[in-house]
């Protein structure tokens, strides 16, 4: 991408530099370094990605997930991807958007259980004027706002049943009812949906519907916890720190003991847990290298453990 970017750049600066000749050539030296400045610009953005398109680590997991990704990109099926909470899932639906034909349409996100059950149809699949009260103009809804491109639906595991039922009709027919409309809207979506619930034990006990489930149950992505990822933690630990001085200028550095402590901790919370432990660092250590005693009491108790 990087190299295309400087073809591209080298072409405009060819071209313009020919249009010297025949125009005024100090507004046409100007127009080159803008062009050329804006090329540098998203070169460097590029060069500065941290990781695979922002996944961050090397153990053998994350190494199979990543050619996983890139073949499920290929297609427009819908993709379920698993895993505790804070691992990740969020930046793995984004990868797979980017990288599938459909990355230039929309990604839309929503979170099935921040959203109350009441509101939910309507955010999905949109209403019509005087549908409810407040419903004062025609609303879209995610599935259309996202016609041609991607849908990322969080914690599916948590959606009613009402709702499995007309995500169902979407997945089969390519068609949603906005609330208060009188006819189905087709719509061209691939649904990414994620949970760290066992959807197959929700199926049994009858908390989810089985035909939704085959329906996601397609391609799997599983994501690993980060007790499970070994040295990656160092890696996550040192890309949260130098964020954190870039955006806050502290120079904080890692003991000794408090690395082993981070290394060895269990991290039920993921990956969104160190990233707040750094946090928590920036705002309360008072000296410039993090000690055992400046972590969370929960973190410097397992290194005894």
């Amino acid at each position: 991408m990087v190299s295309e970017r400087n073809e591209v750049a080298a072409r405009f600066r060819a071209l313009l530099e020919d249009a010297c000749e025949l125009a005024d050539p100090e507004l046409l030296r100007e127009m080159q370094q803008q062009i050329i400045a804006a090329a540098r610009a998203r070169q460097s953005g590029d060069e500065q990605e941290v990781g695979w398109h922002g996944m961050i680590g090397n153990c053998e997991q994350l190494v199979a997930m990543r050619g996983r990704i890139e073949k499920f990109a290929a297609v427009s099926s819908p993709v379920l991807i698993l895993g505790e909470s804070g691992t990740g899932k969020d930046l793995v639906a984004a990868i797979l958007h980017r990288l599938s034909l459909r990355h230039g349409g929309p990604m839309v996100a929503e979170n099935g259980a921040a959203t109350p059950e009441t509101l939910l149809e309507s955010v999905l699949f949109g209403h019509v004027r005087g549908a409810f009260t407040g419903a004062v103009r025609d609303h879209p809804g995610h599935f259309r706002a996202a016609d041609k491109g991607s849908i990322f639906l969080d914690e599916i595991g948590e959606m009613p049943p009402a709702m499995q039922a007309k995500l169902l009709r979407v997945l089969q027919e390519g068609e949603v009812r906005p609330v208060g409309g009188d006819r189905q809207l087709k719509v061209d979506v691939r649904v990414i949906a994620a949970t760290n619930r066992d959807l197959a034990a929700l199926v049994k006990a009858g908390g989810f519907r089985e035909d939704l489930y085959y329906r996601l149950n397609v391609l799997i992505l599983e994501m690993p916890p980060l007790r499970e990822r070994g040295d990656d933690v160092a890696l996550l630990l040192e890309h949260f720190m130098n964020e954190m001085r870039l955006s806050s200028g502290n120079e904080l550095k890692i003991s000794a003991s408090a690395a082993e402590a981070l290394q060895g901790y269990a991290w039920p919370g993921n990956i969104r847990q160190l990233q707040n432990e750094v946090h928590r660092l920036n705002a309360l250590c008072e000296g410039q290298e993090v000690l055992l005693s400046d972590l969370s009491p929960e973190i410097a108790k397992s290194i005894d453990t």
